[in-house]
């Protein structure tokens, strides 16, 4: 199996003048890219960062942060990708927690990490299209390296990527990945997508996050495609490019392809060289699939977390239209369980939690064993999510565990509900979270943001349910907002409305 340091070289050496990200109105062929890389990597050994360190990176998508990624890779260092999204005081307590030998900042960015600078300690602080005081030029930083060769002590166990998560329940974890997880998870995304070398993959969802990076971006590259980059994610933009760029594959989230759908754009779109749009992330409403496949393209769920790299599981295109719904089989190099409380494995058909096994896992959260011990069970990651599997082997995910809702002994499970609240005309968003209750333990609330000039009533809302789910399952009150919290890739946060809900006027 080829090192991932040697990933691009090999693609330089094959096919040099073959692009292979086109950003902007910037091409860089192979030969490039692979020239970029042997740059950055100079810059970093020179800086310090060798074998064991770290670079950390806080800007938008670009050809830069991916010539870090694979600089660490050459190096046997770990690459930090910071979410953007998040205050100067999120950034500083991951910096914490993981100190890197060289920070590289976009020039958005520069400001509020400036706030904190002067307590970032001996970190070589790197700027890209910003002369700001203090701050090391991108390309004077790039000038001041000299060729390294790759560090031949770098084994397919050598930890390469470190994600945090969101810190939902919490103070956020630090992922870490090695170079065979990051490999096999591109063998998983080639074994999803049929990828090859003539495929055109666009990303527009931000790398800062495993999905972003490694679903498509990092396998595109692994495969020799050419990757059309977007810095962050435009519905017009992205529309335009899969008819301009002729795209093959694209990966979305439901909040990313909701705004593809009702851009006046989508219609009119030409998509026939899209041979599959993937979608993650969260539970996916069906709406969004069949509005997809009304266009004559196949879309395919892809499952995981961060701490499976993220594939564990997917649909591939041929199984698109026969299995609306489900998030596919376990991914070619991965194993998946169902399980109850006990840990005994459940039979096809009977919701538990999701285990996952296979070489793409994490090895474990940074500086935090007690976190990593939990989160394994005799060599499965306990993914902390709740499905069934059907008799064919293929995965539906019904919710998280901890969004469970137990009311009056009975497992209700939000994502069924949501997806009868979301088919209202009048419901533009809609969540389902559980409330304390004195007789029943837990109830369900439903969360509805109206549509822009609508007003349901709370009752009509409630009888959405009525001859659809069992008695048991319908929501027994409902609170309107006209925001759901949410991500920086649209996953809704549902501590917060638990919050809300728990001291809600009752409807």
């Amino acid at each position: 199996m080829l090192p991932i340091a040697q990933w691009i070289d090999h693609h330089a050496g094959a096919n040099p003048g073959k692009t292979a990200i086109r950003y902007g109105g910037r091409d860089l062929s192979y030969r490039d890219f692979a020239a970029l890389i042997e740059r950055t990597a100079g810059a970093l050994a020179e800086a310090g960062v060798r074998r064991g360190g770290c670079a950390a990176y806080l800007g938008c998508n670009s050809p830069e942060m991916l010539a870090l990624f694979f600089a660490c890779a050459r190096l046997g260092a770990l690459f930090m990708p910071l979410n953007w999204r998040l205050a100067g005081p999120e950034h500083k307590q991951m910096l914490d927690d993981c100190p890197p030998g060289v920070l590289v900042v976009e020039a958005p960015f520069i400001e509020q990490t400036d706030a904190y600078r002067k307590e970032l300690g001996a970190i070589r602080l790197v700027a890209i299209g910003s002369s700001a005081e203090g701050w090391i030029d991108w390309n004077d930083f790039l000038a001041a390296g000299s060729a390294v060769p790759n560090d031949p002590a770098v084994r397919p166990d050598t930890p390469l990527l470190i994600c945090y998560t969101s810190g939902s329940t919490g103070k956020p974890k630090g992922v870490v990945l090695t170079q065979d997880a990051i490999a096999c998870n591109a063998d998983n995304s080639v074994d999803m997508h049929g990828m090859t070398a003539d495929d055109r993959v666009l990303t527009v969802l931000p790398m800062f996050h495993v999905g972003g990076l490694n679903i498509q971006t990092t396998p595109a590259l692994r495969s020799g495609c050419t990757l059309v980059l977007h810095p962050r994610f435009e519905p017009e933009a992205a529309l335009e490019a899969i008819e301009r760029e002729r795209i093959t594959l694209l990966l979305t989230v439901p909040a990313v392809a909701d705004m593809m759908l009702a851009s006046p754009r989508w219609a009119r779109t030409d998509l026939s060289s899209l041979r599959m749009m993937s979608i993650g992330s969260s539970i996916v409403p069906i709406r969004i699939i069949e509005a997809v496949h009304a266009r004559g393209v196949p879309m395919t769920q892809v499952y995981g977390a961060t701490e499976t790299c993220p594939i564990a599981a997917y649909l591939k295109r041929d199984e698109a239209l026969r299995k609306v719904g489900s998030t596919g089989r376990a991914a070619k190099h991965s194993q998946l369980r169902i399980v109850g409380p006990d840990d005994a494995e459940l039979p096809t058909s009977q919701a538990g939690e999701i285990l996952v096994r296979g070489r793409n896992l994490f090895t474990g959260y940074w500086r935090n064993p007690e976190a990593t011990a939990a989160a394994f069970a005799d060599g499965w990651y306990r993914s902390g999510d709740m499905g069934w599997l059907d008799d064919e082997g293929f995965l539906t995910v019904v919710g998280r565990k901890k969004e469970m809702i137990i009311s009056g002994g009975e497992n209700i499970y939000p994502a069924e509900l949501e997806n009868v609240l979301i088919q209202c005309d009048d419901v533009a968003e809609a969540a389902v979270v559980g409330r304390s209750d004195a007789r029943w333990g837990e109830i369900a609330v439903a969360v509805i943001v109206p549509k822009p000039g609508r007003q349901p009533a709370a009752a009509d809302i409630l009888k959405l349910f009525d001859g659809r789910l069992a008695r048991y399952k319908h929501p027994k009150d409902v609170v309107f907002v006209e925001a759901l919290p949410k991500t920086a890739l649209g996953k809704i946060r549902k501590e917060e409305l638990r919050q809300l809900v728990q001291h809600a006027p009752v409807a």
